[in-house]
C-alpha cells in the first residue's frame, strides 16, 4: 500500500522543526593541520555584517547552520550583525543595495542560487566585501569577493559508495530538491563511486527531483515511487523535504529501507532506517574568512573540504562494520588525493 504524508503530519514536521532547540550536532572533522589564520588589523568597529538565507533560520537544517555560523563567528570577533531570511532570488539585489545605504560592509549571501547576483553586486560596489557561496571557483572573481566553495559533490562520492556496498536489491535512489548543478553532480559523482568500486554492472543508480528542497509531500511521494522500483537505500538531498522520506522509509511494506540525510544528524526521525547524514560546518569557515577581511584579503576561495567545513557522520548505522571500514578509507583517500572525485555538473534527463 501506497503511504501518504497528510497535510497535517506536515505542519507537525514543520513546527518540530522550527524550535530553536533543534541544534545540530558539532560536525566530526579528522586532526588536520590548517593553515594559520591571518591576524586581524583593522578593528571590529570598522566592519558590519549582513547574512542572506533563503529559508527560515529555525529550520534545524542548512539555514540554522548558517545563522549559527554568522552569530558565533561575528560574536567572537565583536562584529555588529544583521539577517535577512526567506529571500527570493530575483529580490536579493534590492534588499542588499539597501543593506549597503545602511552602512553594512561585509555581505553574505547563503546559497548557491545568489552567486550570479552576488558577483555583479561586487563588480557595482567594489569596496564592499561579499561572501558568495558556489560550487567551483568563479571565472575573473572580483577582488573584493570571497566564494565557499561547498564540494557537494564530494560528500556524495563517499554516500554513493555507501549505498553500492550495502544494498541488497542492486539499485539505489537519489531523492534531490531541485534540478541543479550541484544535485546534477552530487548524481555523477555517486555513480563515479559505484564505477571506482566495480560495482557498475551489478548496483542501477535512479536519480528523481522533487522540484522543490522543502516539499515533504512531494518527497515522500517520490520515496514511495522509488521503494516501488525496488530500491533499498535512498540517498537523500533535501531539507525539510527530508521529513517526508523519512516517514515514507518507515511506512514501507518493503524489506528494510535504508536512507542518509544532508546537513545535520537527523537519526532521531527513522532509527532503524537511517544511516548516516553529510554534516556541514559554516561557523569555522566564517571565522576564517571574516580574520581574513580585517586582515585586509578582500576576496579569495574556501573549499569546504573534509578537513574545513564537512564530515561524515559516524558510526555508520544499521550496517555491516565492513562497509564503514571501506568508507572510511575512501574518505581518507579523498582527503589525501589519492582519490579525485570528478565535478561533473552535465544535466540528468
Amino acid at each position: 500500500m501506497i503511504r501518504k504524508i497528510t497535510r497535517s503530519v506536515f505542519l507537525l514536521l514543520l513546527l518540530a522543526f522550527s524550535v530553536p532547540a533543534c541544534q545540530p550536532p558539532a560536525p566530526q572533522f579528522p586532526t588536520v593541520q590548517l593553515e594559520a589564520t591571518p591576524s586581524v588589523t583593522t578593528p571590529a568597529s570598522n566592519w558590519k555584517f549582513v547574512a542572506i538565507f533563503p529559508g527560515v533560520v529555525t529550520d534545524a537544517d542548512y539555514n540554522t547552520l548558517g545563522y549559527m555560523g554568522m552569530n558565533e563567528a561575528c560574536r567572537e570577533l565583536n562584529i555588529q550583525t544583521a539577517y535577512e531570511e526567506s529571500v527570493a532570488v530575483n529580490l536579493v539585489d534590492g534588499i542588499l543595495r539597501e543593506f549597503i545605504s545602511d552602512g553594512f560592509n561585509i555581505l553574505w549571501a547563503h546559497g548557491g542560487q545568489y552567486l550570479g547576483a552576488m558577483v555583479d553586486l561586487s563588480r557595482h560596489f567594489p569596496e564592499i566585501v561579499f561572501i558568495a557561496e558556489g560550487d567551483e571557483p568563479v571565472a575573473n572573481a572580483p577582488a573584493n569577493l570571497w566564494v565557499i566553495d561547498r564540494d557537494f559533490e564530494v560528500g556524495f562520492y563517499l554516500i554513493g559508495a555507501t549505498a553500492a556496498l550495502s544494498t541488497r536489491s542492486g539499485k539505489i535512489g537519489y531523492l534531490g530538491g531541485e534540478r541543479l548543478p550541484f544535485t546534477y553532480a552530487e548524481v555523477h559523482a555517486a555513480q563515479q563511486a559505484i564505477t571506482d568500486l566495480g560495482l557498475k554492472n551489478q548496483v542501477e543508480l535512479i536519480p528523481v527531483w522533487v522540484g522543490n528542497f522543502n516539499d515533504p509531500i512531494k518527497a515522500g511521494d517520490l520515496t514511495d515511487y522509488l521503494i516501488e522500483q525496488d530500491v533499498d537505500f535512498i540517498m537523500g538531498s533535501l531539507n525539510l523535504g527530508m521529513y517526508g522520506a523519512f516517514e515514507a522509509v518507515k511506512a514501507a511494506q518493503y524489506p528494510r529501507v535504508l536512507i542518509t540525510a544532508k546537513y545535520i544528524d537527523k537519526s532521531g526521525f527513522a532509527p532503524n532506517n537511517y544511516v548516516t547524514s553529510l554534516l556541514y560546518d559554516f561557523t569555522a569557515p566564517l571565522k576564517v574568512i571574516l580574520r581574513s577581511i580585517m586582515a585586509g584579503e578582500t576576496g579569495g576561495y574556501y573549499s569546504l573540504g573534509f578537513e574545513t567545513g564537512k564530515s561524515l557522520q559516524l558510526p555508520l548505522l544499521n550496517l555491516e562494520p565492513r562497509v564503514e571500514l571501506k568508507v572510511t578509507t575512501l574518505r581518507d583517500q579523498v582527503i589525501d588525493g589519492t582519490i579525485q572525485v570528478v565535478q561533473d555538473t552535465t544535466p540528468i534527463e
